[in-house]
Protein backbone atom coordinates (compact mmCIF):
# COMPACT_ATOMS: atom_id res chain seq x y z
CA UNK A 1 0.00 0.00 0.00
CA UNK A 2 1.11 3.55 -0.76
CA UNK A 3 0.47 5.81 2.24
CA UNK A 4 -0.75 9.21 1.05
CA UNK A 5 -1.15 12.66 2.51
CA UNK A 6 -3.80 14.91 0.91
CA UNK A 7 -3.39 18.69 1.22
CA UNK A 8 -5.82 21.35 -0.03
CA UNK A 9 -7.21 24.48 1.60
CA UNK A 10 -10.53 24.09 -0.25
CA UNK A 11 -12.77 21.60 1.63
CA UNK A 12 -14.57 20.33 -1.48
CA UNK A 13 -11.32 19.83 -3.39
CA UNK A 14 -9.81 18.02 -0.41
CA UNK A 15 -12.91 15.85 -0.12
CA UNK A 16 -12.58 14.91 -3.80
CA UNK A 17 -8.93 13.87 -3.44
CA UNK A 18 -9.75 11.80 -0.35
CA UNK A 19 -12.60 10.10 -2.24
CA UNK A 20 -10.35 9.32 -5.20
CA UNK A 21 -7.67 7.87 -2.92
CA UNK A 22 -10.34 5.56 -1.51
CA UNK A 23 -11.18 4.32 -5.02
CA UNK A 24 -7.61 3.26 -5.86
CA UNK A 25 -6.88 -0.15 -4.29
CA UNK A 26 -3.15 0.40 -3.74
CA UNK A 27 -3.50 3.85 -2.11
CA UNK A 28 -4.07 4.37 1.61
CA UNK A 29 -5.01 7.73 3.14
CA UNK A 30 -2.67 8.50 6.04
CA UNK A 31 -4.06 11.99 6.72
CA UNK A 32 -5.80 14.97 5.15
CA UNK A 33 -4.76 18.56 5.84
CA UNK A 34 -6.20 21.97 4.92
CA UNK A 35 -2.85 23.79 4.98
CA UNK A 36 0.83 23.15 4.39
CA UNK A 37 1.55 24.14 7.99
CA UNK A 38 -0.84 21.47 9.26
CA UNK A 39 0.80 18.95 6.92
CA UNK A 40 4.26 19.88 8.22
CA UNK A 41 3.12 19.18 11.78
CA UNK A 42 1.82 15.78 10.70
CA UNK A 43 5.08 14.87 8.94
CA UNK A 44 7.04 15.71 12.07
CA UNK A 45 5.25 12.80 13.75
CA UNK A 46 4.65 10.37 10.87
CA UNK A 47 5.83 9.44 7.38
CA UNK A 48 4.09 8.90 4.05
CA UNK A 49 5.08 7.58 0.64
CA UNK A 50 3.33 10.24 -1.43
CA UNK A 51 1.64 13.63 -1.18
CA UNK A 52 -1.24 15.02 -3.23
CA UNK A 53 -0.69 18.72 -2.74
CA UNK A 54 -2.47 21.89 -3.86
CA UNK A 55 -0.14 24.78 -4.74
CA UNK A 56 -2.05 28.01 -4.24
CA UNK A 57 -2.65 27.98 -0.47
CA UNK A 58 -2.44 30.77 2.14
CA UNK A 59 0.49 31.18 4.56
CA UNK A 60 2.70 28.61 2.81
CA UNK A 61 2.05 27.50 -0.77
CA UNK A 62 2.43 23.89 -1.80
CA UNK A 63 5.52 24.44 -3.94
CA UNK A 64 7.47 26.13 -1.15
CA UNK A 65 6.25 23.50 1.30
CA UNK A 66 7.66 20.64 -0.79
CA UNK A 67 10.93 22.52 -1.30
CA UNK A 68 11.23 22.97 2.47
CA UNK A 69 11.18 19.23 3.20
CA UNK A 70 14.61 17.70 3.74
CA UNK A 71 13.61 14.36 2.20
CA UNK A 72 10.26 14.95 0.47
CA UNK A 73 8.00 12.02 -0.41
CA UNK A 74 6.85 11.64 -3.99
CA UNK A 75 4.46 14.44 -4.88
CA UNK A 76 1.55 14.99 -7.25
CA UNK A 77 0.57 18.65 -7.48
CA UNK A 78 -3.12 19.54 -7.87
CA UNK A 79 -3.96 23.09 -8.88
CA UNK A 80 -6.03 25.30 -11.16
CA UNK A 81 -2.97 27.26 -12.30
CA UNK A 82 -1.02 25.85 -15.25
CA UNK A 83 1.84 28.35 -14.91
CA UNK A 84 3.25 26.30 -12.02
CA UNK A 85 3.77 23.21 -14.20
CA UNK A 86 7.42 23.64 -15.19
CA UNK A 87 8.43 24.62 -11.65
CA UNK A 88 6.54 21.57 -10.39
CA UNK A 89 8.60 19.21 -12.50
CA UNK A 90 11.79 20.96 -11.40
CA UNK A 91 11.12 19.70 -7.88
CA UNK A 92 10.73 16.22 -9.42
CA UNK A 93 6.95 16.02 -9.17
CA UNK A 94 5.56 12.70 -10.36
CA UNK A 95 2.56 14.37 -11.98
CA UNK A 96 0.66 17.63 -12.20
CA UNK A 97 -3.15 17.56 -12.24
CA UNK A 98 -4.98 20.66 -13.46
CA UNK A 99 -8.33 21.27 -11.75
CA UNK A 100 -10.97 20.22 -12.47
CA UNK A 101 -9.73 16.66 -13.00
CA UNK A 102 -11.58 13.37 -12.98
CA UNK A 103 -10.97 9.92 -11.57
CA UNK A 104 -9.30 8.75 -14.78
CA UNK A 105 -6.68 11.51 -14.55
CA UNK A 106 -6.18 10.77 -10.86
CA UNK A 107 -5.78 7.06 -11.59
CA UNK A 108 -3.03 7.80 -14.13
CA UNK A 109 -1.18 9.87 -11.53
CA UNK A 110 -1.60 7.07 -8.98
CA UNK A 111 -0.19 4.55 -11.47
CA UNK A 112 2.86 6.77 -11.94
CA UNK A 113 3.37 6.82 -8.19
CA UNK A 114 3.19 3.04 -8.14
CA UNK A 115 5.75 2.78 -10.96
CA UNK A 116 8.16 5.09 -9.13
CA UNK A 117 7.83 3.14 -5.89
CA UNK A 118 8.13 -0.30 -7.48
CA UNK A 119 11.80 -1.20 -8.08
CA UNK A 120 12.64 -2.63 -11.47
CA UNK A 121 13.76 -6.30 -11.28
CA UNK A 122 16.57 -5.43 -13.70
CA UNK A 123 17.92 -2.57 -11.60
CA UNK A 124 21.23 -3.46 -9.89
CA UNK A 125 21.55 -3.15 -6.16
CA UNK A 126 23.83 -0.23 -5.16
CA UNK A 127 26.31 -2.71 -3.67
CA UNK A 128 26.64 -4.39 -7.09
CA UNK A 129 27.89 -1.22 -8.79
CA UNK A 130 31.65 -0.88 -8.73
CA UNK A 131 33.22 2.53 -7.96
CA UNK A 132 34.70 2.58 -11.46
CA UNK A 133 31.31 1.96 -13.10
CA UNK A 134 29.69 4.60 -10.93
CA UNK A 135 32.34 7.15 -11.79
CA UNK A 136 31.90 6.57 -15.52
CA UNK A 137 28.09 6.70 -15.45
CA UNK A 138 26.57 10.01 -16.55
CA UNK A 139 25.09 12.00 -13.71
CA UNK A 140 21.48 13.23 -14.06
CA UNK A 141 22.58 16.86 -14.06
CA UNK A 142 24.90 16.17 -16.99
CA UNK A 143 22.28 14.54 -19.21
CA UNK A 144 20.91 16.54 -22.12
CA UNK A 145 17.40 17.84 -21.60
CA UNK A 146 15.23 15.82 -23.98
CA UNK A 147 11.81 16.84 -22.68
CA UNK A 148 8.89 19.09 -23.48
CA UNK A 149 5.67 19.76 -21.60
CA UNK A 150 2.28 19.39 -23.30
CA UNK A 151 -1.11 20.40 -21.95
CA UNK A 152 -3.74 17.75 -22.58
CA UNK A 153 -7.24 17.72 -21.13
CA UNK A 154 -6.77 18.82 -17.50
CA UNK A 155 -3.15 17.76 -17.20
CA UNK A 156 0.29 18.93 -18.20
CA UNK A 157 2.46 15.96 -19.14
CA UNK A 158 6.18 15.59 -19.52
CA UNK A 159 7.20 14.02 -22.85
CA UNK A 160 10.57 12.69 -23.95
CA UNK A 161 11.27 14.06 -27.43
CA UNK A 162 13.05 10.85 -28.39
CA UNK A 163 9.79 8.94 -27.77
CA UNK A 164 7.83 11.00 -30.30
CA UNK A 165 7.13 8.93 -33.46
CA UNK A 166 5.22 11.54 -35.42
CA UNK A 167 2.93 14.55 -35.02
CA UNK A 168 -0.37 15.00 -36.82
CA UNK A 169 -2.18 18.33 -37.24
CA UNK A 170 -5.91 18.33 -36.54
CA UNK A 171 -7.45 21.79 -36.98
CA UNK A 172 -6.10 23.86 -34.07
CA UNK A 173 -4.88 20.78 -32.23
CA UNK A 174 -1.98 18.36 -32.61
CA UNK A 175 -1.92 14.62 -32.07
CA UNK A 176 1.47 13.55 -30.71
CA UNK A 177 2.11 9.82 -31.17
CA UNK A 178 4.61 8.27 -28.76
CA UNK A 179 6.59 5.03 -28.92
CA UNK A 180 4.77 2.36 -26.93
CA UNK A 181 1.51 4.33 -26.57
CA UNK A 182 -1.46 3.42 -28.77
CA UNK A 183 -3.36 6.59 -27.85
CA UNK A 184 -1.84 9.95 -28.90
CA UNK A 185 -1.56 13.03 -26.74
CA UNK A 186 -3.95 15.70 -28.03
CA UNK A 187 -2.81 19.25 -27.35
CA UNK A 188 -3.80 22.77 -28.42
CA UNK A 189 -0.69 23.86 -30.34
CA UNK A 190 0.37 24.97 -33.81
CA UNK A 191 2.52 22.88 -36.17
CA UNK A 192 4.89 25.82 -36.56
CA UNK A 193 5.56 26.01 -32.83
CA UNK A 194 6.08 22.26 -32.57
CA UNK A 195 8.35 22.24 -35.62
CA UNK A 196 10.51 25.00 -34.13
CA UNK A 197 10.91 23.08 -30.86
CA UNK A 198 11.80 19.66 -32.26
CA UNK A 199 15.46 18.78 -33.07
CA UNK A 200 16.98 18.13 -36.49
CA UNK A 201 16.02 14.45 -36.63
CA UNK A 202 12.40 15.55 -37.09
CA UNK A 203 11.13 16.71 -40.48
CA UNK A 204 7.87 18.09 -41.77
CA UNK A 205 6.80 15.91 -44.70
CA UNK A 206 3.27 17.24 -45.19
CA UNK A 207 1.23 20.19 -44.00
CA UNK A 208 -0.34 17.78 -41.51
CA UNK A 209 2.64 15.62 -40.48
CA UNK A 210 6.03 15.87 -38.77
CA UNK A 211 7.97 12.60 -38.48
CA UNK A 212 10.84 11.34 -36.39
CA UNK A 213 13.29 10.35 -39.14
CA UNK A 214 14.90 7.78 -36.86
CA UNK A 215 11.64 5.81 -36.70
CA UNK A 216 10.88 5.53 -40.41
CA UNK A 217 10.72 1.88 -41.48
CA UNK A 218 10.21 2.27 -45.20
CA UNK A 219 9.65 4.82 -47.98
CA UNK A 220 7.27 3.64 -50.69
CA UNK A 221 6.70 6.11 -53.54
CA UNK A 222 5.04 9.12 -51.93
CA UNK A 223 4.40 7.49 -48.58
CA UNK A 224 6.39 6.99 -45.41
CA UNK A 225 5.72 3.74 -43.58
CA UNK A 226 6.13 4.00 -39.81
CA UNK A 227 4.76 0.53 -39.06
CA UNK A 228 2.36 -2.04 -40.51
CA UNK A 229 -0.64 0.17 -39.77
CA UNK A 230 0.75 3.68 -40.25
CA UNK A 231 1.30 5.19 -43.72
CA UNK A 232 1.99 8.93 -43.91
CA UNK A 233 1.78 10.93 -47.17
CA UNK A 234 4.64 13.11 -48.43
CA UNK A 235 3.25 16.45 -49.55
CA UNK A 236 4.31 18.04 -52.84
CA UNK A 237 5.82 21.06 -51.05
CA UNK A 238 8.06 18.80 -48.95
CA UNK A 239 9.19 16.20 -51.52
CA UNK A 240 12.45 17.90 -52.48
CA UNK A 241 13.59 18.45 -48.90
CA UNK A 242 12.77 14.87 -47.95
CA UNK A 243 14.51 13.54 -51.08
CA UNK A 244 17.64 15.49 -50.16
CA UNK A 245 17.59 13.80 -46.77
CA UNK A 246 17.21 10.38 -48.41
CA UNK A 247 20.12 11.10 -50.74
CA UNK A 248 22.43 11.66 -47.76
CA UNK A 249 21.44 8.25 -46.34
CA UNK A 250 21.03 6.18 -49.49
CA UNK A 251 23.55 3.44 -50.33
CA UNK A 252 23.40 1.83 -53.75
CA UNK A 253 22.79 2.74 -57.36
Amino acid sequence: MIRCLAIDDEPLALQQIVAYIGKVPFLELAAQCQSALEARQFLEQDTVDAIFCDINMPDLNGMDFIKSLTVPPLVVFTTAYSEYAVEGFRVNAVDYLLKPFGLQDFQRAANRLKERLTPSPLSPHPSDISPQTSALSPQPSALKDDTIFLKTEYRIVKVSISDIRYVEAMSEYLKVYLEGDAKPIVTLLSMKKMEERLPENFMRIHRSYIVNLNMIQEVNKNRIIMDADTYLPIGDMYKDTFQQYLDTKFLGK
